[in-house]
């Protein structure tokens, strides 16, 4: 759906982006991290035809940036950081105004624009004025604009910026319906967390060069090399210490809080028969699950000592 060979964006003697690769499939949801300044605004304005780049290529449902413009922006979706909105239009004013721009005629353009504020949770705002929304409703509003033509490729510039709490987890709530219907969406931000569970690749920019890009489950196996796992046993905790400590598949085992916290050894990967074992053994187990790696986490391992700091 995505892809780019080598995307490079010079201004003089600076380079905006450099060698930018990015291979993204149908219904891929990528999370574009990096400080302001990075790169991630010239990136999605290149792959939206909005900009050329010095060199390198783009491609977009197999269209080139280069011969096939207008049919990648018949494709795309693209809502900047910051747009304006009219302050004389109403909200359905506003989305008729650019569903007519996309050539959306007579009862097919209300029933549209009606359908769009439903799906953004904006429809108790339609008569009022585009002006009087807050930062979060202007947001989805401008979802709301981009979804109109309903492109195949949604880039979404920093779409969480400036909201509030209640605002964020509402929008990215939002972006995973949106990747529930098999779009392919490039979503921008500064702030990992803002991504971090919503994702299904990430990939990191700083000052025009992409450090890393790939699945979230191989960015977690790459910081992660032993399973941790996280038991719990209703008495006897200090046999069960005893217990799991001898067993050839374990590593170390630690009290955690109000769980025991058990190292596998690195080369073991299936564990299936130590709840077995436990049982067996007469313990009554409460919680027994491998540990989760927070995203977070795991991009603060793998950028240590690079300098970046998001």
């Amino acid at each position: 759906m995505i892809k780019t060979e080598n995307l490079t964006k010079k201004y003089g003697d600076l380079f905006a982006i450099k060698g930018i690769e990015l291979d993204l499939k149908q219904g891929d949801l990528f999370g574009f991290i990096g400080p302001n300044g990075a790169g991630k605004t010239t990136t999605m304005r290149i792959i939206a035809t909005l900009s050329e780049p010095s060199w390198g290529e783009a491609y977009v449902c197999n269209h080139s940036i280069y011969r096939e413009p207008k049919e990648i922006r018949r494709l795309v979706g693209y809502m900047p950081d910051f747009f304006g909105v009219y302050d004389d239009m109403k909200v359905i004013e506003y989305l008729e105004f650019f569903a007519a721009a996309y050539r959306i005629k007579g009862p097919a353009r209300r029933k549209k624009c009606d359908e769009m504020l439903e799906i953004v949770d904006l429809d108790f705002k339609r008569d009022a004025f585009a002006n009087t929304l807050s930062r979060g409703q202007t947001q989805r509003l401008g979802l709301a604009r981009v979804l109109l033509h309903d492109p195949q490729v949604l880039l979404l510039d920093e779409p969480l910026s400036g909201l509030d709490p209640r605002a964020r987890i509402e929008m990215r709530n939002l972006l995973r319906r949106l990747g529930q219907t098999g779009k392919t969406i490039i979503v921008s931000s500064h702030i990992l967390p803002e991504l971090a569970d919503v994702c299904n690749k990430i990939g990191i920019i700083d000052r025009g060069v992409m450090s890393f890009s790939d699945e979230v489950s191989e960015v977690i196996k790459k910081v992660r090399s032993q399973i941790i796992l996280q038991v719990g046993v209703k008495d006897d905790e200090e046999r069960a210490i005893k217990f799991l400590d001898a067993d050839e598949q374990v590593a170390s085992v630690v009290k955690g809080d109000g769980f025991l916290v058990v190292t596998l050894k690195a080369e073991v990967t299936d564990y299936s028969e130590l709840p077995t074992a436990l049982i067996g053994e007469g313990f009554k187990l409460t919680l027994f699950q491998e540990e989760e790696v927070n995203l977070e986490s795991a991009f603060m391992a793998l950028t240590k000592g690079t300098g970046q700091n998001f």
